[in-house]
C-alpha cells in the first residue's frame, strides 16, 4: 500500500483566509466603510498565548477587518475583565470577542466564557453556542473541530454520509464539539479516551480517525484502518535527549507508522494548527453578517 496522502492544512486554510479577505470587502463596501472587528483580550504574558495573539492580530489585519487588542497585567483582577468584557458586548465595532486562555488562577475562566455575548462569542465556547451545536442550530461552533471537519470533507469529496467516525478525547474545546460535527454529516460517530476498553480496536473500525488527546505519539500505525483519514489536532513539545538539542513538536498519532497505512493524514506541524485561526476569522465574518441582519455567506 501507498503512503497515506498528505493533507496541507497550511495551503487550505491559506485558501480560506483570501475567500475571507474577499467577502470583507464585500460586507465592508454593503456597511459603508465598517469592516468587522475582532477584539483579542490577554491577560499576563505566557509566551505561547503571545505569539498566538500576535499571529491572530497580523491576519485579521490581512484580511480586511479592524482588529482590537486588549493586554491586561497578570495580577488583573476576575471583575476587572468581566467589566472589559462587557464593554466589548456593547460596541457595535466589536463583531467576535476572544479571550485568550488559559487565564491566571484569579479568574474563573467558565465566568468568563459565560460573561461573553453568544453572537459575539466566535471561539464557540460559550454554552448556548454548545447547546445549539448539540441541537443542530446555527451558532458560533469551535474553530478547530470546524477546521478538522473542512479537512475531512476535502480529503473524503465532501460526502461523510454513513462513514465510521471515531473521536479519541471527550473536552468541550475539540472532542464533544468534534463529534456533534461528525453527526449533523451523518457518519456513526464513537467517542473514545482514556477509560475505553479496547482503544485501538475501537480505533481500528473508523474510517474517520481524529486524535485530540494531548498524548504524544499514543496513536501508532497499528490502531488506523487501512485507507483512514486521520486528523491529529495533537502539539506536544519533545525536548531533545541531547543537551543543546532541538526541541521537536508531534501530534497524537505516529506519524511514520500511521502514513504507512492510512488513506490521509494531517502532518504536526503543518495540518490541524493553522486551521484555527483561519477559522477564527471565518467565524468573525459570519458573527458580522448575523449581526447585521445579513446573511452569511458560505465559506
Amino acid at each position: 500500500m501507498s503512503e497515506a496522502k498528505l493533507i496541507d492544512g497550511k495551503a487550505f486554510a491559506a485558501g480560506l483566509r483570501a475567500r475571507v479577505a474577499e467577502e470583507v470587502a464585500v460586507f465592508t463596501k454593503a456597511r459603508g466603510g465598517a469592516a468587522p472587528g475582532l477584539a483579542v483580550v490577554l491577560v499576563g504574558e505566557d509566551p505561547a498565548s503571545q505569539v498566538y495573539v500576535r499571529n491572530k492580530g497580523r491576519q485579521t489585519a490581512e484580511c480586511g477587518m479592524q482588529s482590537f487588542e486588549h493586554k491586561l497585567p497578570v495580577e488583573t483582577g476576575e471583575a476587572e475583565l468581566l467589566a472589559l468584557v462587557d464593554r466589548l458586548n456593547r460596541d457595535p465595532a466589536v463583531n467576535g470577542i476572544l479571550v485568550q486562555l488559559p487565564l491566571p488562577d484569579q479568574i474563573d475562566a467558565d465566568e468568563v466564557i459565560a460573561a461573553i455575548d453568544p453572537a459575539k462569542d466566535v471561539d464557540g465556547f460559550h454554552v448556548v453556542n454548545a447547546g445549539r451545536l448539540a441541537v443542530g442550530l446555527d451558532g458560533m461552533v469551535p474553530c478547530t473541530p470546524l477546521g478538522c471537519l473542512m479537512l475531512i470533507k476535502d480529503a473524503l469529496g465532501g460526502d461523510l454520509s454513513g462513514k465510521r467516525a471515531l473521536v479519541l478525547g471527550r473536552s468541550n474545546i475539540v472532542g464533544k464539539p468534534m463529534a456533534a460535527l461528525l453527526l449533523r454529516e451523518s457518519c456513526t460517530v464513537t467517542i473514545a479516551h482514556s477509560r475505553t476498553f479496547d482503544l485501538p480496536g475501537e480505533c481500528r473500525r473508523a474510517d474517520i480517525l481524529v486524535a485530540a488527546v494531548g498524548r504524544p505519539k499514543m496513536v501508532g500505525g497499528d490502531w488506523i484502518k487501512p485507507g483512514a483519514v486521520v486528523i491529529d489536532v495533537g502539539i506536544n513539545r519533545i525536548e531533545p535527549a541531547e543537551p543543546g538539542g532541538k526541541a521537536k513538536l508531534v501530534g497524537d498519532v505516529d506519524f511514520e507508522t500511521a502514513r504507512a497505512v492510512a488513506g490521509a493524514i494531517t502532518p504536526v506541524p503543518g495540518g490541524v494548527g493553522p486551521m484555527t485561526i483561519a477559522v477564527l476569522l471565518r467565524n468573525t465574518l459570519v458573527a458580522a453578517h448575523r449581526q447585521a441582519g445579513m446573511a452569511a455567506p458560505a465559506l
